[in-house]
């Protein structure tokens, strides 16, 4: 064991060892919805088959011994456009498809704003309830894509609903605002924001592109940062809020490479939120240098990859962990996978069996590191 590196559990989000959200869909998920699909079974019928499943789910989760759980993501087609699709004003859109080969593609789906947006009646508050009413005593964490996701993802395809980007922020953080005590009155008490714009920010090939639009990255970045802020500004007290950072997770890949540098001092100085999620598992994410702006926030280390079944050294990791704690007290870090293991119902290029045993290396070395 290495001494410097020892710390203390923790009995409150984010865990000592953390998820980030999404599992492996499972057979009998992938059939369902096959079937739903081809208009051979009806949706209560589905809604069923991903309870079943979101059941056994849950109850591998707590016997693996996780704190926080979640349904895995089993009634979503992608971590983020599920979750925009069910807001009032937005519509799925098909978009050209790109290149890549018949395992990377990515279908080509995106949304539009088309009307003053607002959250009313949204699924995901339904699906909370019941994935609650599913898991008994055990907290479950929900996972959502963040407002700096939104406005980015939409500004890529236009609207012509808000012609001041100013009104656009206004009416995102009502939606937000309106989100968050949603979910909180509905039990929820540990909530993810998940965000790709930041990984994206952190890549000198995306910043390149953003300035031939005519898009300052800084400035962007000081604009999400106060967006993410002003949204979660009127969450209760007992509400822990964590960001997750990713660089693209679909099917085993990645789209963006860089540390955190150009970004460290604007979002880890800035944000608000109570808990960073952020991945580690390779050389794409940089150095820990970035980590000495963050403040009083928890860091959640992504350091086991979920991009393949390897399994990572758990002494490798104790040492990376120990690296990390030059520039952030240990009592403020926590550890995790890199990201979830299925961002979209795809998933990514590992077994089952691989991804319990990704957790439970997760697991036995926080176990030995926070004692």
């Amino acid at each position: 064991m290495i001494s410097s590196v020892i710390g203390s559990k923790r009995n409150a989000p984010p865990f000592r060892y953390d998820i980030v959200g999404s599992f492996l869909r499972t057979d009998e998920i992938k059939t369902g919805r096959n079937l739903f699909e081809q208009g051979e079974i009806t949706a209560e019928q589905l809604y069923e088959i991903e309870n079943q499943e979101i059941s056994k789910l849950l109850e591998q989760e707590k016997a693996l011994g996780l704190k926080a759980v979640t349904d895995g993501e089993f009634r979503r087609s992608w971590w983020h456009l599920d979750f925009f699709f069910g807001i009032q004003g937005t519509q799925k859109i098909s978009l050209n498809q790109g290149g890549g080969s018949k395992e990377t593609a990515q279908r080509a789906e995106s949304f539009k704003i088309v009307g003053k947006i607002a959250f009313t009646d949204h699924p995901m508050i339904g699906q909370f309830i019941k994935t609650q009413q599913l898991a008994g005593d055990a907290p479950v964490k929900m996972t959502i894509p963040s407002p700096a996701l939104f406005h980015f993802v939409q500004d890529y395809n236009g609207n012509e609903i808000y012609p001041e980007r100013e009104m656009l922020y206004a009416d995102i953080i009502a939606v937000y605002r309106a989100a968050i005590q949603a979910f909180y009155d509905a039990g929820c008490r540990y909530l993810q924001l998940d965000d790709t714009t930041w990984g994206t920010l952190c890549s000198g090939k995306h910043r390149a592109h953003l300035r031939s639009r005519g898009i300052d990255p800084d400035q962007l970045a000081q604009d999400y940062v106060r967006l993410i802020n002003e949204s979660i500004s009127l969450r209760p007290a007992d509400m822990t809020i964590a960001l997750h950072v990713c660089r693209g997770n679909f099917r085993s890949t990645w789209f963006a490479a860089g540390g955190y540098e150009p970004i460290a001092e604007v979002l880890f100085a800035q944000a608000e939120v109570d808990a960073f999620f952020l991945e580690y598992d390779n050389e794409r994410s940089g150095d820990f240098a970035p980590l000495r702006f963050i403040r009083d926030q928890f860091v959640v280390l992504g350091l086991v990859t979920t991009k393949h079944g390897g399994l990572e050294s758990k002494e490798q990791l104790k040492l990376r962990i120990e690296e990390a704690a030059q520039y952030v007290n240990i009592e403020q870090l926590c550890l995790s996978p890199q990201c979830g293991f299925a961002s979209t119902e795809e998933g990514n290029m590992l077994t089952e069996e691989e991804q319990w045993d990704k957790l439970r290396l997760v697991i036995e070395t926080a176990n030995e590191v926070w004692i």
